[in-house]
């Protein structure tokens, strides 16, 4: 196991419990612009302002909710991925010990706390290869709140409509005013349209690590994208469910190739607090590049 790689991972896991990517800054900025001043919107947008930035000058985590903690690793062809995993779960238990990480994870029958993280399915890991010769890994922190809100709905729904372009987006916000500020919006929406139960919301919380301010290639997802984050945040909804503008910071969609029976809407919400960030590692394991 290389000691290298354990620092890199360590390090890692600090900016992204520490400090909120440039992209979603950047949200968060420009949302504040759309609220009236003196508003309870205002107000809780200025917190979270407050917020980001004690985190990063303290280098403390944003939210005392770590949250689940979810690796998605690129490697070239061949490489040691059990190796690869034996230091992430190394650098899971420095990282806790140095408190950039909550002690968070628990026994789902006896409630029996690890004290450093590492568990069955923790941290949970995503290999895929391809065929460069470097080493990408991004990581996601995902706090419970906002787990919690999301959902899978089955179409056709008689209340939400069919099979479409339009039962989809009212399944989507119908999560969203489900939600009612739930989950520490403002939110930003992962969404999978089709697959199964289990890949349909992989695929929704892999559209995650897309920038804020991308542009889905698939035009027609692209427009389903904007109507959403337009309409969410007509609903008067508002950062923490206080009311006003912000309700979504923003949402990106995703689709699977389905089974004709089956027609699934998967919705992973995130909140303000969207810590997310991802390393380029070189030969020598160090990092070269940072990605958000």
């Amino acid at each position: 196991m290389s000691d290298t790689l354990i620092a890199s991972l360590v390090e890692l896991i600090r900016r992204t419990s520490t400090i909120l990517p440039a992209d979603v800054v950047r949200a968060v900025e420009a949302a504040k612009g759309t609220e009236e001043s003196g508003t309870n919107a205002a107000y809780a947008l200025d917190v979270i302002g407050c917020n980001i930035g004690l985190a990063k000058d303290k280098s403390q985590p944003l939210c005392q909710d770590t949250g689940s903690i979810l690796f998605y690793v690129h490697t070239p062809v061949g490489y040691d991925q059990i190796a690869f995993e034996e230091a992430a779960i190394a650098a899971v238990k420095q990282a806790t010990a140095k408190g950039y990480l909550r002690q968070n994870s628990v026994d789902s029958i006896t409630g029996a706390n690890t004290g450093d993280n590492v568990g069955p399915g923790f941290p949970d890991m995503h290999f895929h290869q391809w065929r460069r010769d470097e080493v990408e890994v991004v990581l996601m922190l995902k706090g419970g709140g906002c787990e919690n809100v999301g959902a899978t709905y089955t179409l056709p729904n008689p209340k939400l409509g069919g099979r479409d372009l339009k039962g989809v987006e009212n399944a989507i916000l119908d999560c969203v005013l489900n939600a009612q500020g739930q989950g520490c919006g403002p939110g930003i929406l992962g969404v999978g349209i089709g697959g199964d139960r289990v890949s349909g919301m992989a695929c929704a919380k892999s559209q995650l690590l897309r920038a804020l301010d991308d542009t889905n290639i698939d035009p027609v997802l692209a427009e389903l994208e904007a109507t959403v984050v337009r309409k969410a945040n007509q609903s008067g909804i508002g950062p923490m469910g206080f009311g006003g503008k912000t309700t979504l910071l923003g949402c990106k969609v995703g689709k699977l190739n389905r089974v004709p029976a089956s027609y699934f809407v998967s919705i992973s919400y995130m909140c303000w607090a969207f810590r997310r960030q991802g390393v380029v590692l070189g030969a020598d394991a160090g990092i070269t590049r940072w990605l958000y």
